[in-house]
């Protein structure tokens, strides 16, 4: 198979329209793990992404009928730019069907590149199915993101460039996964040449596609995924990426939001660049595996996918990737609610940085703080404070890995609710779009009261909601119907310590 595609790359046309791009040092990684990390930079594209080289490698090779039929894709980002600038470039007609959560912008770039937009659905499932019927209905061509030889041929040129540009031998080459075109085109050039060399994907932990179908050896949809690193939020991965995959790739490290944002402040401290989420995937994932093997003195390379980053997640980002890198504990502690016992608790923290403090009256002995405490140490120094705390006789609850905790209540203001009775807490996603937040609580506020309401927009195509709803013991049967009906992705969480403490 790695012989197959090795010819199918060589022979792929991309540079019509896509760049070869660098592969940069990244010294300040490379001094803090010990070994040499370089950073394939395919944010540097055209169109931000590496999706041109695929989108472009297909269009070129299409017949004059298909050519004058015209192409069709479904996306919500890159695969879209990419197929339109292709599209542009060959002076054939282009037609893109986009959720109707895409953010104006990338919409605004489609359209700017002279294809015309179909927006239909809240999810790429629904836009690909209307994009499917439309490549039918119309008789054009169907330009797959991933599941296709001639889209892997052209994402496989990546990994050319990288072998061109790298002489000395590789340790491994670490690949964002979202539909698996990338690490198929990668893994099989590489394995061809130089199997000794690993190929490394990762995925985020809520969307494992490719981990599950490796695992399961057989591909899996997924019941929802996460959608922090959106472009690689695929339910199933293609049929013949997971066909390379199983023969070509090494394995698939997943790792987490916060080690996502610490990966795009990682790129940013050595090149001053900003990684999207997905782009930034597989520093994350090479230093997962660092730790993880203890390797030192190697070459490790890690592929920027893209760089198609809203301005206004940035604050999210920041937000997360002190807790990412282990720069930050965040702690609800009980303290004596008495003067002088905010000066008691810091001095049991010490010489440490307080990066934010904030607590409210429980009752006239005790209050509940949120605080979070600036790190040198990682993970040991954390339970270091938490121990020491603790044996000071401070009650503490590690809230670093809580997801509430982080994402809603340290931004909350309010705090407990006297005479609050049957409050059930839910954690909802909803497609981001106007009138969808009215739509939300005009559903769920019908027959039960909202007793708790926290929202905040990150800037991505879905909204994030904690609610807490007044659900009288008799009803429960009835709500849980309605969340069924709903059909937004939830997770109960009112037995989350974090709501106990500061909430409820």
């Amino acid at each position: 198979m790695p012989k197959k595609y090795l010819e199918k790359i060589l022979k792929a046309r991309v540079y019509d329209v896509a760049v070869e791009t660098p592969l940069d040092d990244m010294p300040r990684l490379s001094k803090r793990y010990n070994n040499s990390v370089l950073l394939k930079r395919e944010d540097l594209q055209p169109v931000f992404s590496f999706k041109l080289r695929g989108a472009y490698n297909k269009i070129a090779q299409l017949s004059e009928q298909e050519r004058l039929q015209g192409v069709i894709a479904a996306s919500a980002g890159n695969h879209a730019q990419g197929v339109a600038l292709a599209a542009q470039r060959l002076s054939i007609q282009a037609l893109i069907v986009m959720p109707r959560t895409t953010p104006d912008i990338k919409v605004a770039s489609v359209r700017s590149m002279g294809a015309k937009t179909v927006l239909h659905g809240d999810t790429y499932d629904e836009a690909y199915r209307r994009a499917a019927q439309l490549a039918d209905d119309k008789g054009m061509t169907f330009v797959h993101p991933y599941d296709d030889p001639d889209v892997i041929a052209g994402q496989g040129t990546v990994a050319m460039e990288i072998l061109r540009q790298h002489e000395t031998p590789i340790h491994a080459i670490f690949v964002p996964v979202g539909g698996g075109g990338l690490i198929a085109g990668v893994a099989a050039y590489v394995k061809a040449l130089y199997p000794e060399t690993k190929v490394i994907g990762v995925e985020p932990d809520d969307a494992p596609c490719m981990y599950q179908a490796l695992k399961r050896k057989k591909r899996v949809i997924l019941d929802q995924v996460g959608i922090f690193a959106d472009g690689v939020a695929v339910r199933q991965a293609g049929a013949e990426p997971f066909r390379v995959a199983r023969k070509c790739v090494d394995e698939v490290i997943l790792v987490g939001t916060d080690e996502i944002c610490a990966a795009i402040k990682d790129i940013f401290d050595d090149t001053r660049s900003i990684a999207e989420p997905a782009g930034a995937l597989a520093v994350a994932g090479l230093k997962k595996y660092v730790e993880r093997e203890g390797v030192s003195g190697e070459q490790l390379i890690a592929i920027d996918s893209g760089a198609n980053m809203n301005f206004d997640r940035l604050r999210h980002v920041a937000e997360r990737a002190e807790v990412g890198e282990r720069n930050e504990a965040i702690l609800a502690v009980t303290i004596p609610e008495r003067p002088g016992s905010f000066r008691a608790f810091c001095e049991a923290i010490g010489m440490r940085s307080i990066t934010e403090f904030n607590y409210r009256y429980s009752d006239a002995g005790l209050a509940h703080v949120f605080a979070g405490i600036q790190l040198r140490g990682g993970d040991e120094e954390r339970r270091t404070i938490v121990e020491k705390l603790r044996a000071e006789g401070y009650p503490v609850v590690d809230l670093t890995e809580n997801e509430v905790a982080k994402l809603h209540v340290r931004h909350m203001v309010g705090g407990h609710a006297a005479g609050v009775v049957d409050e059930a807490v839910y954690r909802f996603e909803f497609p981001e779009r106007p009138g969808a937040l009215l739509r939300f609580l005009t559903s769920i506020g019908q027959r039960w009261n909202i007793s708790l309401f926290h929202y905040r927009n990150h800037g991505a195509a879905y909204g994030r909601v904690l609610v807490g709803v007044q659900v009288p013991s008799g009803d429960k049967t009835g709500f849980q119907s309605f969340l069924s009906e709903l059909g937004y992705p939830y997770v109960e969480e009112t037995e989350n310590p974090v709501y106990e403490l500061f909430l409820r």
